[in-house]
C-alpha cells in the first residue's frame, strides 16, 4: 500500500476527481442552455411541469454539486501543485504566465461556482416550488436564474481555455 503516501497517486486521483467533476458541472450547464431551454417552449403546457418536478430538481442537484466538487478538488490540486496563491494572484510579480492562465480560468470557475450556489440555486428553487414565492416572483426568479446560467456559459469558454490551456501551453512551468 506504499502508492497510499505517494504524491503522484494522490495528484492523479484529485486531477481526476476534478476533471470528472467539471464534466458533471459544465455538461448539465450546457444541457440546461443548450438543450432544456430551448426545448421547454416546444413541449405542450400539460407536459412542462413534469419537466420542472422530475428532471429539473435532479439535473440541478448533480448541477450544483458537480459545481461545488469542481472548486473543491481544483483548489486542493492547485494547493498539492504548489501553486495556489500564485494562481489566485493570476501571477501578478511572478512573471509566470502559467500562473496567469491558470489563475484567470480558477477565477472565472469561482465567479461561476458563486453564481450557481448564490444566485440560480436559491431562484431555481422559487421555480420549483421548494422555496414559497408568488407568481410574480417566481417569474422573476426564472428570469434571473436564466441570466445567470447564460452568463456562467459564456464564462465557460474563457474558463476551460484557461485552466486547459495552461498545463499544455506552458508544461514544466
Amino acid at each position: 500500500m506504499s502508492f497510499l503516501s505517494d504524491y503522484s497517486f494522490w495528484a492523479f486521483i484529485f486531477r481526476w476527481l476534478h476533471v470528472i467533476s467539471g464534466v458533471m458541472w459544465i455538461g448539465h450547464l450546457w444541457y440546461f442552455n443548450f438543450t432544456q431551454t430551448p426545448t421547454m417552449p416546444k413541449i405542450p403546457a400539460e407536459l412542462r411541469p413534469a419537466v420542472v418536478r422530475f428532471i429539473l430538481p435532479e439535473a440541478l442537484f448533480w448541477f450544483r454539486w458537480g459545481a461545488m466538487f469542481t472548486l473543491g478538488f481544483g483548489l486542493i490540486l492547485a494547493y498539492m501543485n504548489g501553486y495556489l496563491l500564485n494562481a489566485i494572484k493570476i501571477g501578478i510579480g511572478d512573471g509566470n504566465h502559467y500562473f496567469t492562465a491558470i489563475g484567470i480560468g480558477m477565477w472565472l470557475g469561482t465567479i461561476m461556482w458563486f453564481n450557481v450556489w448564490f444566485i440560480i440555486m436559491p431562484n431555481q428553487n422559487k421555480v420549483m416550488g421548494v422555496t414559497s414565492a408568488t407568481p410574480d416572483e417566481v417569474n422573476a426568479a426564472r428570469r434571473t436564474a436564466g441570466l445567470a446560467s447564460r452568463v456562467n456559459t459564456m464564462l465557460s469558454i474563457p474558463m476551460l481555455y484557461g485552466m486547459v490551456f495552461a498545463p499544455h501551453f506552458y508544461a514544466g512551468h
